[in-house]
């Protein structure tokens, strides 16, 4: 007989769960105008993707030891890019789900952690912010308020040199806000700005602004998919963080206000790959993907049945199943969405940095297939 013990397939709840709220961190003035919308033609040339629009996804990329690992999947995105089989295959951009930097969002940082092994990628880069982008460092020998350096790279009002980048050819991106909207022909993907404690926050003023975007992005469903991404992870059952109940409280409440779920949410702040699926009462079914193994060094556990850290009798975490995980290798995701006949189907694939190659006198990882699943939006 086996003493093997199992890992959770549900999301758990981490015991004693310390209070962070202190470390709150108030959100610089906004770079754009409400609602806080920014449209992908704006950016960059999209050609004809009104059909089919493909783009990658990770988060947790930044590490203060070494950026191996995320050369590794910049690299393999890379790799993917330029292997298409066509045009209308290629990733037309990534959309990063925080945690650029650590430890403390530094634009000092931003060279080592970002530009340098991200200057291959030949795409666009988006991002929300994670906990670390968003804290600030006490020890700094310069004063700093939060989010200042994430601002600059990304919400600019226009394309240019970032002072700190490096040399990096990559200029400043111009999102309109720290929570804002992407829209694209095929999707509308809302980004929220869930701050720095351990399980997140989103002050008043923010939720409010969801709740206006959803009830927007409503009267271009199912025409559109609805994508809703945060940093903090409403579901997990990892060992370092497990499930954030003020995500959960503040996603149910929402949605139950308008009436209105995404297709899809996304998050990272968990370094693994983690995807979920949760029935509602009316039996609409729901994907909480979590895609936080983009490079930093220390991965997260699935947290085995008998530890006694952490527990699972929770109401809100009812009719949530673990699909599927992989919790030792460092990955990204590549999503497509594609129109054929009036129907709309989303594909995720999560790609595992696993298999080493020899080429000559240096070892190349590759990735292969660990998961894959498709949707229809409907």
């Amino acid at each position: 007989m086996s003493d093997k013990v199992e890992k959770y397939n549900i999301p758990v709840l981490k015991k004693n769960q310390p209070d962070e709220n202190y470390k709150f961190r108030m959100a610089p003035e906004p770079s754009g105008t409400y609602p806080f919308h920014l449209n992908l033609q704006d950016v960059q040339s999209t050609g004809n993707l009104e059909k089919k629009m493909v783009f990658h996804m990770l988060g947790d990329t930044g590490s203060m030891h070494h950026a191996d690992f995320l050369r590794e999947v910049a690299a393999e995105m890379v790799r993917q890019f330029e292997n298409s089989e066509s045009e209308e295959e290629k990733p037309g951009f990534l959309y990063h789900l925080g945690d650029i930097v650590y430890n403390h969002g530094e634009a000092t940082q931003y060279a080592r952690q970002f530009f340098e092994p991200f200057e291959k990628y030949p795409s666009s880069i988006f991002a929300i912010a994670g906990n670390h982008d968003s804290d600030v460092n006490p020890d700094s020998s310069e004063p700093y308020d939060s989010l200042s350096a994430f601002k600059t790279v990304f919400c600019d009002t226009e394309p240019r040199v970032v002072p700190f980048s490096g040399n990096s050819r990559r200029k400043s991106m111009i999102q309109p806000n720290v929570f804002w909207t992407l829209e694209t022909p095929l999707a509308t993907i809302i980004g929220l700005h869930s701050n720095v404690p351990k399980y997140g926050i989103i002050t008043a003023e923010q939720r409010s602004w969801l709740v206006e975007e959803l009830k927007a992005a409503r009267q271009e469903m199912p025409r559109k998919a609805l994508i809703l991404c945060l940093h903090h992870a409403p579901y997990s059952a990892d060992i370092n963080h497990g499930s954030s109940l003020p995500m959960i409280e503040m996603l149910d409440g929402v949605f139950e206000e308008t009436g209105i779920r995404p297709d899809i949410v996304f998050s990272g702040h968990v370094h693994n790959y983690q995807r979920f699926i949760k029935k509602y009462a009316d039996g609409k079914e729901v994907p909480f993907v979590v895609a936080g193994a983009g490079g930093y060094d220390g991965l997260h556990e699935i947290v085995h049945t008998n530890d006694d850290h952490f527990y699972t009798e929770n109401p809100l975490l009812k009719d949530v199943k673990l699909e599927c995980y992989c919790d030792n290798q460092h990955g990204f995701l590549k999503i497509v969405l594609e129109k054929k006949d009036n129907r709309l189907t989303l594909t995720g694939s999560y790609y595992a940095i696993s298999h080493q190659i020899d080429r000559g006198n240096e070892e190349e990882r590759i990735s292969s297939l660990w998961d894959r699943f498709e949707m229809e939006i409907n």
